[in-house]
């Protein structure tokens, strides 16, 4: 019986060997790991000489079962429909490193958007600060070249990348963190509330981060002899107002980014659901890359417009008081008037914030693809499934 269950065993390997195509040795060791546990079983050959499941597995490719073989692979279903299925090295969702892509990701995307529309930005300041003379946008356009140069529509720049860079990996990174955690409090039933409090306590940190480069940044942009830049600006502020300076802006910009980051990150979140539901009717992870990040742009700008709209009414304030055109938040409500407060640099704001928040979230989405991770949308439960083959 030995010689004959050898026989067998040579017969089978030279029939495969014909079989195999011309590819790499590993085909070979495959086959020969398979058939040696025919032979052991044949031969009733000790448990020691035989290939065990993960060995064989990991040899021939296979991804190994169970708890420890997913620990061993670190591979991750990106689960993008019409690509395939494709298996890489990716991030856990709500671990460190997720936050941290996230925080990175964020202030990317917000540094690199701000920094993009500054021409407009001081525009807008010189609106909110003199409407006389700054009355439209392309007069004020002109005015402002006309009689400070074309460099005058860059400055405060540096304000814009590194404060609103803070400002965006504080609040994109906290929002998920925060998230993460109501989640867990709250339950699944409870989305709009958990949005809620989840920007709002993200926010409340992100523009502690970015009051000092907004307080410098708005006396760069209407005070011509104020300072150069943040270098010279920062120590200027400083000399004259003390630290109270920096946050003397703090209250209101709180009133104004408060309503729009909840307003934003809840409008995004029930339009990522609204699309994937009642517009495109499949699950994200049914869908392509360029069909999740199309969503992203959509519920992006809605989410842009909304809080712009919102947040009018301190933005103008918050211009108001670094200018010294009021001692106090009511003063300054009252000498823009109520109306005022709502039309004033609305236009340019909606033509600068829209298409900005509609970028902030392609690239901060687009980050998150590169890097292994879903799309932006939905809270910790959303996830279990994503997380469960990792």
């Amino acid at each position: 019986m030995h010689y004959i269950a050898r026989g067998l065993f040579v017969i089978r390997v030279l029939r495969g060997f014909r079989s195999l195509p011309r590819r790499h040795g590993r085909d070979v060791a495959c086959f020969l790991s398979r058939n040696r546990g025919f032979e052991g079983a044949q031969l009733g050959s000790p448990p020691q000489h035989r290939f065990l499941d993960g060995d064989r597995g990991r040899l021939c490719g296979e991804t190994p079962r169970g708890k420890e073989g997913r620990r061993e692979s670190e591979m991750v279903d990106t689960g993008n429909a019409g690509e395939g299925k494709e298996w890489r090295k990716g991030l856990r969702v709500f671990s460190p490193e997720y936050y941290a892509v996230c925080a990175i990701g964020g202030m990317l995307s917000a540094g690199t958007t701000h920094l993009a529309i500054t021409p407009l930005d001081v525009l807008k300041v010189n609106m909110q600060v003199n409407p006389i003379k700054y009355n439209s946008m392309f007069s004020g356009l002109h005015i402002l070249v006309k009689e400070h140069g074309p460099a005058s529509l860059w400055r405060g720049w540096a304000g814009k990348l590194f404060g609103y860079g803070a400002q965006g990996g504080c609040r994109f990174g906290l929002y998920e963190y925060f998230k993460k955690v109501y989640s867990d409090a709250l339950g699944g039933p409870n989305r709009s509330t958990i949005y809620f409090v989840s920007s709002a306590s993200a926010q409340v940190i992100a523009d502690v981060a970015l009051c000092p480069f907004e307080a410098v940044k708005v006396r760069v942009q209407t005070q011509a002899h104020f300072a150069r830049g943040m270098v010279d600006g920062f120590p200027k502020l400083y000399a004259s107002e003390g630290l109270s300076g920096f946050y003397k802006g703090l209250l209101p910009l709180w009133g104004r980014n408060l309503p729009f980051s909840i307003l934003m990150f809840s409008t995004f979140e029930h339009s990522v659901d609204m699309l994937y539901r009642d517009v495109i009717q499949r699950k994200r992870e049914e869908c392509s890359r360029a069909q999740q990040l199309g969503v992203t742009c959509m519920a992006g700008y809605a989410s842009g417009a909304v809080g712009t709209i919102i947040s009018n009414p301190a933005d103008n304030i918050v211009s108001s008081l670094y200018n010294k055109k009021a001692d106090s938040i009511l003063q300054a409500a009252k000498n823009i008037g109520f109306p005022n407060l709502f039309t004033r640099s609305l236009p340019v704001r909606i033509t600068l914030v829209g298409p900005v928040i509609t970028l902030q979230w392609f690239f901060y989405d687009t980050i998150k693809v590169l890097t292994g991770l879903p799309t932006s949308g939905g809270i910790a439960q959303d996830y279990d499934e994503v997380n469960s083959i990792t």
